[in-house]
Parts: C-alpha cells; structure tokens; sequence
C-alpha cells in the first residue's frame, strides 16, 4: 500500500495522529523536502528507506513505490500541509491506478490554517467576508484565465496566496486593479507553525516592498483582506436574541 500523508504545516506536533502512526509502521518514506519538517522522520524505523523527492522526478517517484510495492512494503509519501493543495498527488495517484497499485490519503493540517493560527485571525468574519479564495499568482506555471487575480480580486472575499512570495510586485498590481484599495489590510507569514516563524503586516500596495525590507523570498503564504481589520458583526450564533435549533432566543 501506498500511503498519501499531509505532514501539516510545520511544526513536527501537527500531523495527525494517523499520519504519525503511518510514517512509523512505514519501510519506505518519499518527502518533499524542501517543505517538510525534518523531524517527522526522527520516529521512523530502523530500518526504514527515506528518499528526498525535492531533486526527483515523476518518474523516480513512482519507480520508488513500485518497487516498495513489489516488495510488500508500506510506502508513505509525505507532503507538506494538506496534499488536496498544490501537492501533485493526482498525477501520482493515476501512475499508481495505471499500475494497480493500491493506496489510500491521509488529510493533513494546511499551511493556510496555520498562517491564521500565526495570525491570531479568522478568514470569515460576519459582514466582511464568508468567502476565502485560495489561490497562487500566475509565474512559470500558468493559471486558467478566468483565475487570474484580478478577476478574483472583484470578489473582496478573503483571499490567501499560495507560491507568490517571489512575485508581489505583480501581485499588488493585479490585487489593486481588481478592486483591492491599496491601503487594504494584508500580512506575510512566514513559515507558519515552525520555530522560526515570522509574521509581518502591510497593505495590499506595500507587499513587496515589506518581504524585501525582511528578505522573505519564498516558504510564505499572502493573506489579504478585511478580515485582518478591526470591525465587524458579531455572529448570530452566539447572539441572545437569535433563535436556532440548539436554542430559543432571550428577550
């Protein structure tokens, strides 16, 4: 079996307790490298074979768990976060389907929980915004065109940026020119949930120049929003005067 993990954001205590169970009773581990804590390999077995796929190909990957499963072993593929994001895992899973090879995913805690976490912060805030866009600007790879973040930026909802770090220039354009204000409230957090995370507030209109006055240049996520403001509604779940299925409103 080959076992799909998310290793959650960063800290090497927020895997699931699934998750460590796995890498554990593993006798092959595939980690993404560049992003994953080191220290989630400290309890493998002894005997345990690890591989860094951050210089490896599709191709090398699969042959690994191919081999593993002809052997009987049990093979994890650990991915940063949550690999349902930006984690490539279709491609391997259809390579794994082609091959009948049989595996199964363990859900992991993602860096944009852990980015709100560092914050201090919630996304969806009564009359600000109960929409949060989850995305990536446009660089080498391309985005579909009705995804381009001036068009997202017209919602005003939340929005959370992916693998952008090295390109706020662009970013701050196309937030401003599709209705973000420049003075709208925004934050780069670094390496959220690790010991040496950082977290620095700015506005939309000075993104870049906040991450090279602190020299972040990548493993960053870029939230932006009213959410990181000061007003809002108080929610109705809580609220004496509204009635719900758990509870009659008060007078």
């Amino acid at each position: 079996m080959v076992h799909f993990v998310g290793a959650g954001p960063g800290a090497a205590d927020l895997i699931t307790l699934r998750g460590k169970k796995l890498l554990e009773q593993a006798d092959i581990i595939i980690y993404a490298g560049s992003l994953v804590n080191p220290e989630l390999l400290n309890d493998r077995k002894a005997t345990c074979r690890v591989y860094n796929s951050a210089s490896m190909t599709l191709e090398q990957v699969i042959a690994v768990m191919a081999d593993g499963f002809q052997n009987s072993c049990e093979v994890v593929r650990l991915h940063t976060g949550d690999p349902s994001l930006y984690g490539a895992i279709r491609e391997q899973m259809d390579c794994l389907e082609e091959r009948k090879i049989p595996y199964d995913v363990t859900p992991g805690v993602s860096s944009f929980s852990g980015a709100a976490a560092a914050l201090q912060a919630e996304y969806t805030l009564p009359n600000v915004s109960q929409t949060v866009i989850i995305t990536r600007a446009e660089g080498r790879t391309p985005v579909p065109e009705k995804e381009k973040l001036s068009k997202l930026a017209q919602h005003g909802a939340t929005m959370v940026l992916f693998l952008s770090t090295g390109l706020l220039e662009k970013v701050e354009q196309e937030l401003m020119e599709g209705g973000y204000s420049p003075d709208t409230p925004a934050a780069i957090v670094y390496k959220a949930t690790w010991p040496d995370e950082k977290v620095f507030y700015c506005t939309v209109s000075t993104l870049a120049s906040t991450a090279q006055k602190n020299g972040i240049h990548q493993t960053a996520l870029i939230t932006v929003g009213g959410f990181l403001g000061d007003c809002y509604d108080r929610s109705k779940l809580y609220d004496p005067g509204f009635s719900h299925g758990c509870r009659e409103a008060q007078a």
